[in-house]
């Protein structure tokens, strides 16, 4: 296997770490797994500024890192500081350098990047929950989605067309209950096509990565 698929080995982590910061599960290896399916098509795109919002323990965003054969800005944001203390810790492991911003979203962000951004991720929040555990101060906060899993993905969804560059991609991590014909209808209107990359069951839950390019 080259380098380039390997799973990234994590930052000096402690067990009792992933109290406070997501732990890498199924749906964080499906992505990892959707960006090697699209290998060829990332390379042709030749990114140069690349965004995962949420980035938790860094294994998405270090992997695309060590995906793409040609020099890229490579961008993570969480709004848990440990969060960006281990993607750092990962990324340095692995050799990467990624710049970490702790904020909510892209909101510190949004304007520096906007048309810029050819790559972006996001594996958010989709679990359905009461809307109370969003706010939580704890880890609940890394799953818990609202009404329909999709309160936290709903306030990046209208952003993402003044993020990307006019050739950017959008990698977005759903399960059935976020309405994914929704989904898709509210990216139709802004000017998207969709694409299912890669599916899996896990559990309960049926996992999908899903890919958004200009119409």
């Amino acid at each position: 296997m080259s380098d380039r698929f390997k799973t990234p080995l994590l930052g000096n982590v402690r067990d009792e770490d992933f109290n406070q910061v997501y732990e890498p599960a199924e749906d964080s290896f499906l992505l990892l797994d959707a960006l090697e399916k699209e290998d060829n098509f990332l390379q042709t795109l030749k990114p140069t500024v690349c965004v995962e919002v949420g980035c938790g323990s860094g294994i998405c965003i270090t992997f695309l890192s060590q995906l793409l054969e040609y020099p890229a800005l490579f961008i993570c944001t969480d709004i848990n500081p440990k969060a960006a203390e281990m993607t750092q810790l990962t990324a340095l492991r692995n050799g990467k350098v990624v710049e970490i911003v702790v904020c909510n979203l892209v909101d510190t962000l949004e304007e520096r990047l906007a048309g810029t951004v050819d790559v972006l991720l996001f594996n958010p929040p989709y679990v359905v929950t009461p809307s109370s555990e969003i706010a939580s101060a704890d880890i609940t906060a890394s799953w818990a989605g609202g009404v329909r899993g999709r309160e936290v993905t709903d306030k990046l969804l209208p952003k993402v067309k003044s993020l990307l560059s006019s050739n950017g991609v959008f990698y977005l991590v759903a399960i059935q209950e976020n309405d994914i014909d929704d989904i898709q209808q509210l990216m139709c209107k802004n000017g998207f096509r969709m694409t299912c990359v890669a599916s899996r069951r896990a559990g309960r839950e049926f996992l999908t990565v899903l890919k958004f390019v200009r119409q």
